[in-house]
């Protein structure tokens, strides 16, 4: 029995399934997703007259990292190799690209992981529900553009200090949006918006922060890709020595998980901002990296699985989108010995992408890893998203010029350290995972007999591995049903 899916609702399946066949609406399972040369030739063949970020629902194909952007087709996974004349460590550190799904960001896999479960079971009516996304910017992105594609309502709530092309494009798409006071740490305001909506039946609550459908959309889609590409790179004496995740809802970090099965000593590293080390620290406080650190541990976080946490000093994050992107900072980069290449793709990396970066670098340091270790992490999302920041940055402190390149390279990359880093123990672990308690038992109407069952592993195990074998099921079925598949 499902611990997710409660109910199967043949009346509203009904309606959605009528609905979808209206709309030339196909859902990809999560297996396909994973493995896109599985999805049918027929599909593949109208993908190549339709635009990444085009309302067209047949690009839920395309909530996949394999997607090959100069042929419209799939290939093989989106990743970025930052050198040692950046990261000035041995080891080898590489980063999964999120800008090439749909609406430039990863969330929209959460979002699908999220929504579709409950499409397919009848839990969400499209014709009269309106799917609330909470979120700190690109999971409600996410969730808007896949109610897009559906034609039903989104509702996105986000704090009113998130970035103005968040803003601008959720009003585009034709999603309701609603602003909360505060920054990207100022959650408890979202979840508190969250249940003055659920007073009116009509809102279904999509919680990234405690909807499993988020890590279990990476548990299985974002894992195998990072193992599928370890696998392309390796040498005979590689490593897959690390994991980095910034942890905002704490769905991305579960492909650790997925990880930990095949490369048992892998570390697994949890990222936050400094200015907000719930984690490091249980501190609190409004910082700068877009997309993490919430002053609080997220329902859906395996905290046993994690084996460190680093917290990155936002004004870091900062100056590097700065040298990234900057004219006089690609000029420094060319003269610190950094090809040209990888110059025209550091804007790639938005800032939570930097954010994780420095987190890796740090990892390299404190676990002296060499040119035999790898580490992943996860370039969630681009600078496309950010560029009112950095008009912010040059109202505020004026031109970039060669000598703040230079500062900012010596700085913040030559003198990233392993301080503000904790190794964590199993009582470490278990002291992350209680600070839930406060949140979700106390305010969010979670169980003190579910947060002593997280404790457990199989719990984590049977949630990622036994519930996406169901959903598929259910997937499978609804497009029998649809007709369109042949």
């Amino acid at each position: 029995m499902s611990k997710i899916i409660k109910t199967i609702n043949q009346d509203v399946l009904n309606r959605t399934i009528t609905r979808c066949r209206e709309r030339n609406l196909i859902i990809p399972t999560f297996k396909q997703l994973t493995h896109p040369e599985l999805i049918p030739d027929a599909i593949k063949s109208k993908l190549k007259s339709v635009g990444l970020w085009d309302i067209n629902p047949i690009n839920l194909f395309r909530i996949t990292w394999k997607n090959d952007i100069h042929t419209g087709l799939f290939g093989s996974v989106n990743y970025l190799e930052i050198p040692k004349s950046i990261t000035g460590v041995d080891a080898r550190i590489i980063g999964l690209v999120g800008k090439y799904f749909p609406t430039g960001a990863h969330k929209v896999g959460a979002a699908f992981g999220c929504l579709v479960p409950r499409l397919v079971s009848g839990e969400f009516d499209p014709e009269k529900h309106k799917a609330v996304w909470p979120s700190t910017g690109n999971f409600c992105r996410g969730g808007a553009f896949d109610c897009a594609l559906l034609d039903c309502t989104a509702v996105a709530i986000l704090p009113e200090e998130m970035s103005t092309e968040r803003f601008d494009w959720l009003r585009q798409i034709g999603a309701e949006v609603i602003a909360t006071p505060g920054c990207e740490s100022n959650v408890k305001e979202i979840y508190d918006k969250c249940w003055e909506l659920r007073e009116d039946p009509v809102h279904i609550i999509f919680n990234q922060f405690d909807e499993f459908g988020n890590p279990i959309f990476h548990y299985n889609v974002t894992g195998p890709a990072i193992n599928e590409v370890f696998q392309n790179i390796k040498s005979d004496k590689s490593r897959l020595a690390g994991y980095v995740s910034a942890t905002g809802s704490a769905g991305t970090i579960a492909a650790g998980d997925y990880l930990r099965k095949y490369f048992p000593h892998v570390k697994v590293i949890a990222t936050e901002a400094l200015q907000c080390p719930t984690l490091l620290m249980n501190g609190f406080g409004g910082h700068r990296i877009e997309g993490i650190g919430d002053k609080h541990v997220p329902w859906v976080h395996n905290c046993r699985n994690t084996d460190c946490v680093a917290a990155i000093d936002d004004e870091d994050t900062m100056r590097l989108i700065r040298l990234f992107n900057e004219k006089s900072g690609h000029q420094f980069l060319r003269s610190a010995g950094v090809d040209q290449t990888t110059i025209e793709q550091l804007p790639l990396l938005g800032i939570s992408s930097i954010c994780n970066l420095l987190a890796a670098i740090k990892i390299a340091k404190y676990f002296e890893l060499n040119y035999d270790d790898v580490i992943f992490t996860i370039f969630t999302d681009s600078m496309e998203l950010y560029q009112s920041r950095l008009h912010e940055l040059e109202q505020e402190k004026g031109g970039y010029s060669d000598l703040q390149a230079a500062r900012d390279y010596a700085g913040v990359l030559e003198s990233q350290t392993i301080d503000y880093f904790a190794e964590l123990n199993y009582y470490d672990r278990k002291r992350i995972h209680n600070l839930k308690y406060y949140t979700w038992v106390e305010q969010q109407g979670r169980t003190y007999e579910e947060i002593l069952e997280q404790w457990n592993a199989d719990y984590w195990t049977e949630l990622f591995e036994n519930e996406v074998t169901y959903f598929d099921e259910l997937i499978i079925d609804f497009n029998k049903k649809v007709g369109l598949t042949g």
